[in-house]
């Protein structure tokens, strides 16, 4: 079988994460190309992956390899147009968090997506590996009975020397604070599980960073099946933890981890005095896969296979986007904000602050 042919754009540090991904498929993939503004990064890179083509520019990228993969590394703000690039050149994006910085580049992206051959990919890796995967199963099939609450914690720690990157803590290069660029992996989790969403209140203040946007911001949203959640983000937090807790009619369902979870990151209660009524399968019997970039990308790859959709594209990819921008929204307002209410008309629906198109 002909191998599909991959290419990644920026070169810093999470696009190691991805070239260890696709390396690990090499019956697969290969990695063909690379390119990056910064020309020493861009050959160091290469040299350490193997990576033949190094181009200056993603045009001239395009324009010089055949490519069924392109892997966006770069900074947030520069997302759209590169997939949009990429998707009318007919090749598959795979893109890392955040897929982009609003619902406006959102809808852009998939209007092209929807004419082209490739597909747009966010790369969510917390919803791959046994333990999510399991989860999603139980859920899928009641076994737990009906969801009622959750709780979605991201508490990291990030000095003020981590903001001197140009890029970060600003509304028009990263899109918002740890809302969007550090907490919606849980969030992408939380609502993986829990499905669509009807309203969310929120607030998001700055309390200790010199940045422009929000260093920490809190939740509280509902579901389409009645079931309740709050959310809290902060790279104010010492001691750092990921969390999620799944309170379902039957049992209670929690993962605690930091940057990525596997089977004993995951606990189970059932309700007490009931321990015995049909347990659930938990935890799953199959061999323990983490998760992460390489279990996401088993998983795009078997999608493009089979022709197809892989897993966090579409409604469910947007649904993500949708919950960030509606904590910006309620926060920047003081109002709540239900989900039909982000349309066009809407300037968050523009930028995450509220600013275009006020």
């Amino acid at each position: 079988m002909e191998r599909l042919r991959a290419a990644i754009v920026g070169t810093g540090g999470i696009a190691r994460a991805h070239a260890r991904a696709l390396q690990a498929f090499p019956d697969q993939v290969e990695l063909v190309a690379a390119t990056d503004v910064d020309a020493g990064r861009l050959d160091k890179f290469g040299d350490e992956w193997s990576v033949p083509g190094r181009y200056p520019s993603l045009a001239e990228m395009l324009a010089g390899e055949r490519l069924d993969l392109v892997h966006l590394c770069t900074p947030p703000g520069v997302h759209a147009g590169d997939a949009i690039a990429v998707l009318e050149a007919g090749a598959t994006v795979v893109c890392e968090k955040p897929p982009c910085v609003s619902l406006a580049e959102f809808d852009r992206i998939a209007d092209v997506e929807s004419r082209s051959p490739g597909h747009f990919v966010g790369i969510f890796q917390h919803r791959f590996g046994t333990a999510a995967e399991g989860a999603r199963r139980l859920v899928d099939e009641e076994r737990l009975g009906r969801p009622l609450v959750a709780v979605c914690h991201t508490l990291w720690y990030r000095d003020d020397a981590y903001y001197d990157v140009e890029w970060r803590g600003r509304w028009d290069t990263e899109g918002g604070g740890p809302t969007m660029g550090h907490g919606i992996h849980q969030i992408d989790l939380l609502g993986h599980l829990l499905g669509d969403w009807t309203e969310l209140s929120a607030h998001a203040p700055r309390l200790a960073r010199d940045v422009e946007t929000e260093d920490v911001s809190f939740a509280y949203m509902t579901f389409a099946n009645g079931s309740v959640a709050s959310i809290v983000n902060s790279v104010l937090s010492p001691r750092q933890e990921s969390y999620l807790r799944f309170d379902f009619e039957r049992g209670t369902l929690e993962v605690s981890h930091l940057y990525g979870h596997k089977l004993d990151s995951w606990t189970y209660t059932p309700v007490q005095g009931h321990e015995g009524d049909d347990p659930p399968a938990w935890p799953p019997a199959e061999p323990d896969v983490p998760s992460g970039h390489q279990a996401q990308m088993a998983e795009v790859l078997a999608s493009l296979r089979a022709g197809t959709r892989p897993a966090t594209t579409g409604a469910g990819l947007r649904r993500t986007v949708e919950i960030v921008t509606a904590i910006y929204a309620s926060s920047f307002t003081g109002q709540r904000v239900r989900r039909e209410d982000l349309d066009a008309d809407n300037p968050f629906y523009h930028q995450l602050d509220g600013r275009a198109h006020a």
